[in-house]
């Protein structure tokens, strides 16, 4: 708290919003303040931005937090802001930490104030917004991404704190440039886990010396990475990862993984997406694909950690390297369209059960040809209802695998459209049954 800058000049990082010509320019320069909503990864400016607003405006701060807030907290700060508008003639800005965790009923309760404008309403969130915020209070509110700050951001934060905040000054201690760099870099954009660390080194200097590499190494123990398990970097890591793969970077795909792995992700988290990739992005373009993922899952509930990353690894590069087809979802799209749209449709006589002496003279299974009986056991046959007549979900890739399965399909079709336009019927070569209830 004693960091945050209170002028313009000292917030760093951010430059689409605060430099000339910007949002937070324009807004301070017409003094008219809409509602906003904050998104942006973890200390990356957020109350610091909403409190200059306030400063700049001389409105009203409250401050609530929606993890230990509820309806009673928002009904108090509202009563304040009224009193401020009605007796003081002066505007309430209500500022509202990780804005996300508040469920629906909270959300709703705000909707009237930010209507009739008692307050305006400034709520951060890490999350997306469109995901967790209602949409009756995201359309009246402007959303403002926060980008993660850069290296060069964050010493500049770190700078203006050696140099204004007294604490950090009385200490006398001297940081060099090269340090503060390494400081910035292990914070991944955070500021505040920035100056965290810029104090730490400080209380463990004595007064006038210059800050070591060994004590710095001593003071980054321990530095976490940024992989929140229920929030968005988790799902941008998982996205990357999927995507590595998908684009055939065993590299990248390797990176990913490792990130996950080492943040605290649960390894059968990444194994349960490789066998969902080996089926929806490779499928039959590597038959063996599917085989390798469930056989590292095996692998690693026989292994455990760490040697279980061993097989684990071996899948993620094995199906990057994989050739890839989406064949099998398409073709499960597709299907599943057509039973959603045209609903029950009647099994053709030909390829229904006949178990009983009723169904067969009844015409169950009537006409049915045991393509066993055939040369290369296949006999020109359709096998979908008649309103679905010509439909072709599964369309092979041509790629891996893939292709000979590609071209024995257009085979078949080929003599199927043969035997269907006149041709020479297929000749049984033995006479056989099928088995028991087929």
């Amino acid at each position: 708290m004693r960091m945050r800058p209170n002028t313009l000049e000292g917030f760093f990082g951010q430059e689409h919003l605060v430099g000339e010509g910007k949002l937070l320019s324009r807004v301070l320069a017409t003094d008219r303040v809409p509602s906003l909503i904050l998104w942006g990864p973890p200390g990356s400016g957020k109350t610091t931005f909403a409190r200059l607003i306030a400063h700049r405006t001389g409105a009203q701060f409250q401050t609530l937090s929606a993890v230990g807030s509820g309806v009673k907290d928002l009904r108090a700060a509202m009563e304040r802001a009224a009193e401020a508008r009605d007796v003081y003639a002066r505007r309430s800005i209500l500022f509202i930490d990780e804005i996300h965790r508040f469920n629906k009923a909270q959300q709703d309760a705000l909707l009237p104030h930010v209507e009739e404008g008692t307050v305006v309403l400034i709520g951060a969130t890490t999350e997306n917004p469109s995901f967790e915020v209602i949409s009756a209070l995201l359309s009246r509110m402007r959303v403002v991404r926060l980008e993660k700050l850069s290296d060069d951001a964050l010493c500049g934060i770190m700078r203006r704190a050696l140099n204004e905040d007294a604490q950090l000054d009385a200490a006398k201690v001297v940081v060099a440039d090269e340090h503060l760099q390494t400081i910035a870099h292990a914070s991944h954009g955070d500021a505040r886990r920035a100056l965290t660390t810029l104090e730490v080194v400080i209380s463990l200097s004595l007064e006038d010396e210059e800050v070591s590499a060994e004590l710095l190494e001593q003071a980054l123990q321990g530095k976490t990475l940024l992989y929140d398990r229920a929030g968005d970097e988790h799902y941008n890591v998982v996205s990357a990862f999927i995507k590595s793969m998908r684009g055939s970077d065993p590299d990248g795909a390797v990176y990913w993984m490792t990130r996950m792995l080492e943040a605290g992700e649960d390894p059968r988290f990444v194994l349960r997406r490789l066998v969902i990739f080996a089926s929806e992005d490779i499928g039959n373009a590597d038959p063996q694909a599917l085989v390798v993922a469930v056989s590292a899952l095996s692998a690693f509930e026989l292994m455990g950690l760490p040697e279980g990353a061993l097989p684990l690894t071996q899948a993620v590069t094995y199906l990057a390297c994989a050739p890839k087809s989406n064949a099998v979802l398409t073709s499960y799209a597709s299907a599943r369209r057509d039973v959603r749209e045209q609903g029950s449709l009647s099994v053709p006589m030909h390829l229904r059960n006949a178990p009983t002496k009723l169904m067969r003279e009844t015409g169950h299974g009537e006409g049915y040809r045991y393509p066993h009986d055939f040369e290369g056991h296949y006999v020109p046959e359709r096998y979908l209802p008649e309103e679905l007549a010509g439909r072709c979900y599964y369309r092979p890739s041509g790629n891996g695998f893939e292709a000979e399965l590609k071209a024995r399909l257009e085979a078949q079709e080929q003599r199927m459209r043969d035997v269907e336009a006149g041709g020479e019927a297929p000749q049984r070569l033995r006479d056989s049954h099928p088995p028991a209830g087929d």
